[in-house]
């Protein structure tokens, strides 16, 4: 059976899409392509062009093709545009979501996957975060994937959905070119953007209580993240559930150690300038990912080292145009 992916031809949507499809699975996809690329979205993957919140867009995929199940990967996710403008988030995430959901209860769907984010725990008090770590949001982000999550659990309760929430780190790198990450968002895009440009590396906060510090992240690659959505569409097929997991290595890289991988992988000079903190920025944050391995049998298989080279090697000189 079909699997629908909202958001495919977006950076990690696209990569799930052929990640489900090396697993055997036919696959549709729906994206608005206000961040998306059609070229990531293989030709022979039928593809509707639409909003999440087109009612109409979605009952036709419903109605057109035996819909297994849904991977729900389209909402806005930039931290600070969402502090700019947090009315546009609260319209566009959570208005995606209801109408998901309620399109899935009329056609019958009772499966999905949710695009969640370590952005919900906030500012925690230990460095390692656990799902049983208390969920914080400090932005209409976070607050936004939170409420998500809120609004699966209420109607998938009272629904008979199955659902799996999965709350990514720090998601880098790319399986070819054409699915690289343009976001230009999270830190490896920008630095990539600003050493081929000739520019400095920009480390926001150089004075954490951190071994060199610098802030350390969880970084896991989105061929990962691809794999994790496999295993818990896996698990929803095998079984109902009604759960959130961490995705992540399980292990914290700080900003320099980064920039130290980028100048072994790259062979190229990384200056580095230096600016305050981020307001909100906590000095560590890691995922334990005992959950995820003990339930769905995943488990990261990629190295910094990794992640660096292939975001390096698949980054498209055009981008350097908008540094």
């Amino acid at each position: 059976m079909t699997w629908l992916v909202v958001g495919g031809a977006g950076y990690i949507g696209s990569h799930v899409v052929r990640r489900l499809r090396a697993d055997g699975r036919p696959v549709v996809v729906l994206d608005d392509l206000s961040t998306g690329d059609r070229a990531r979205v293989p030709d022979d993957v039928p593809m509707v062009v639409a909003p999440d919140t087109d009612r109409a867009a979605l009952a036709g995929v419903f109605r057109r093709h035996r819909i297994a199940g849904v991977a729900y990967l389209a909402a806005l996710k930039s931290a600070p545009e969402s502090v700019a403008d947090p009315l546009k988030y609260y319209g566009q995430n959570l208005d995606g979501m209801r109408v998901l959901l309620e399109e899935m209860i009329s056609a019958g769907v009772d499966r999905i996957v949710l695009s969640s984010s370590a952005a919900v725990y906030g500012v925690p008090g230990e460095p390692v975060v656990t799902e049983e770590t208390p969920a914080a949001p400090i932005n209409p982000y976070g607050e936004t994937k939170l409420m998500c999550e809120w609004m699966l659990r209420a109607a998938g309760g009272a629904n008979g959905i199955s659902w799996i929430a999965l709350r990514y780190f720090n998601v880098v790198g790319a399986d070819e070119q054409v699915l690289a990450d343009r976001g230009g968002s999270s830190l490896l895009p920008q630095v990539i953007q600003r050493v081929a440009a000739g520019r400095p590396a920009v480390v926001t906060g150089a004075d954490f209580p951190t071994r060199d510090g610098t802030g350390i992240r969880d970084y896991v690659h989105v061929a990962d993240i691809a794999d994790a959505h496999v295993a818990a569409i896996h698990r929803l097929e095998e079984t109902r559930a009604a759960d959130v997991y961490n995705v992540g290595t399980g292990r914290g890289y700080s900003v320099l150690e980064v920039i130290d991988t980028l100048r072994e992988v790259a062979g190229v000079p990384v200056k580095v300038q230096t600016a305050p903190r981020r307001e909100g920025d906590p000095p560590e944050v890691v995922a334990a990912v005992d959950k995820i391995g003990r339930d769905l049998s995943w488990k990261a298989q990629h190295d910094l080292s990794d992640m660096v080279h292939s975001a390096w090697t698949t980054w498209n000189p055009k981008d350097d145009a908008t540094v």
